[in-house]
């Protein structure tokens, strides 16, 4: 199945924010590398961290987010039960 249309889709993000770091990661994209000083902002250099995910990658991360939103991974009082992190199966 092709990506939404895509062969590969892109994440990049600030390589100190250690949150969309890990968001990007739990998603089921794969780090690639980090772009030193790639950005000046507010007069800092920004290194930018550099995800992907390929379009032969997508069916099993989409079997994991379809179970993590399913209606069989909340409680009575709507909190999930399981985490995305483990609906997906360890990395190749």
């Amino acid at each position: 199945m092709i990506l939404m249309g895509y062969r590969r889709l892109v994440r990049e993000c600030n390589s100190r924010n250690q949150a969309s770091k890990r968001a990007a990661e739990r998603y089921g994209f794969t780090y690639e590398g980090t772009f030193r000083e790639h950005y000046i902002i507010k007069a800092e250099n920004r290194d930018t961290a550099n995800y992907s995910m390929l379009d032969g990658e997508w069916d099993e991360v989409q079997k994991s987010f379809e179970a993590w939103l399913d209606d069989a991974n909340f409680d009575a009082e709507g909190r999930q039960t399981k985490p995305l992190m483990d609906l997906r199966k360890p990395a190749m």
